[in-house]
């Protein structure tokens, strides 16, 4: 398991897996993609979110865009791993080590609808945290009704 930043060498990496992302929750999300066969994506790396390229002896099988706002935490506006890479801890290991990298709050949001991803975040976080994370529901701005897990990764977590 390698973890890498996403770059100018790699974005097209990224940008490919992310149809594929965005293919899946377009069953949740009602997306389609555009005339060119391709989805508009939700998050633009950039600025204060940062993009992370998961390998597996040698292939990309995830992504993670994660927002590190100076002041404010982290949120992660978007993770995913390729389906056929699901149900080996990959998951967990690639968000417990993107939380122990960044020290402080930290917000996780899922679609209400996306009770599996719901599921999944609620494990990993449980298990980083030994069980110190709040849950809620609120309206956020742009994805309406979601469900949020708060929490703070301490430097002590990454042994975890």
């Amino acid at each position: 398991m390698e973890i890498r930043d996403v770059d100018d060498a790699n974005i097209h990496v990224y940008l490919n897996l992310c149809q594929a992302y965005e293919a899946e929750f377009s069953a949740i999300t009602g997306k389609l993609p555009g005339p060119d066969g391709l989805f508009d994506l939700d998050t633009a790396l950039g600025g204060p979110v940062r993009g992370y390229l998961l390998h597996v002896d040698g292939s990309p099988v995830g992504f993670a865009a994660i927002k590190v706002a100076e002041g404010e935490g982290c949120e992660v506006c978007e993770f995913y791993i390729v389906p056929s890479m699901r149900g080996r801890r990959l998951g967990k290991d690639f968000a417990s080590r993107i939380f122990a990298a960044h020290p402080g709050p930290w917000q996780v949001k899922q679609l209400r609808d996306a009770g599996y991803a719901t599921c999944f975040w609620c494990r990993v976080i449980d298990e980083f945290t030994g069980c110190e994370y709040s849950q809620d529901e609120f309206d956020d701005p742009y994805w309406g009704r979601v469900v949020r897990q708060c929490f703070v990764s301490v430097p002590s977590a990454a042994g975890r």
